[in-house]
């Protein structure tokens, strides 16, 4: 998995994932707050390995987990611990990036991590030796496609469908960016942005996140049940700065 769209859109921000999985893993549990040291946390909860992909911190802290750092790889397995949980700990923080340059990666596989709080957008990424931390330009829209997955010949070709999309939706909304990322594409089902490969490999699911200064809305659509859940709330306090 997966791929992830920002999208900044007057006051709020948009930050959206699919999750491209075997079919054979377990169906994942909707999401829902889970108490943890810093506050709750609002996750869609991997029912195979209990960590997740996407998450929001009741402070306002958003973050979403690709598989892979730069390049594909080869995994040597056992690892230490799932990138799922490790990304749980990284979210249990007041900052995110903070947690992220201490914490042990030793006998992990290779992740990259898209953080955001209240005016800031960080890429880290992990190719399994070191740690790469990327300001990104938080005015303007990115994608990102899983290297695990696609090449960067497909990575370039799904940026364009980003960018055709852009312009043809220059002020979306949820409903907007969730209809790209079930029909972005060109009919490929093997690199399309919902992804199906022979039923093996396939894009499960969608979810979204909606963030301004003092709320947020999760919506979250299970591909493979035919399922969806959506919830708003208010920050407990002020984004964490």
């Amino acid at each position: 998995m997966c791929t992830v769209t920002y999208i900044p859109h007057k006051d709020k921000i948009f930050l959206t994932s699919n999750r491209d999985e075997k079919h054979s893993r377990a169906d994942a549990i909707a999401p829902m707050a889970y108490e943890f040291s810093t506050g709750k946390i609002f996750f869609p909860k991997d029912a195979q390995a209990n960590g997740t992909w996407i998450a929001l911190h009741e402070n306002g802290n958003a973050m979403v987990l690709l598989n892979g750092g730069f390049q594909k790889h080869e995994p040597v397995y056992p690892y230490r611990k799932s990138r799922g949980l490790i990304f749980l700990d990284v979210m249990d923080s007041e900052w995110m990036l903070d947690k992220y340059k201490v914490i042990s990666l030793e006998n992990i596989e290779s992740f990259t991590l898209v953080m955001y709080r209240d005016g800031e957008l960080y890429e880290c990424r992990w190719d399994g030796k070191q740690k790469y931390i990327a300001e990104k330009d938080i005015t303007v829209q990115h994608i990102w496609s899983s290297v695990t997955l696609y090449d960067d010949e497909t990575i370039a070709k799904r940026k364009q469908w980003f960018e055709q999309f852009l312009q043809k939706n220059a002020a979306p909304e949820m409903d907007d960016i969730f209809h790209f990322h079930h029909f972005g594409g060109e009919g490929d089902e093997i690199n399309d942005i919902r992804m199906n490969r022979d039923g093996f490999l396939y894009t499960v699911s969608i979810t979204g996140i909606e963030l301004d200064s003092e709320k947020a809305f999760l919506k979250y659509i299970d591909l493979k049940n035919e399922q969806s859940y959506a919830s708003s709330f208010n920050f407990s306090s002020s984004p964490i700065r």
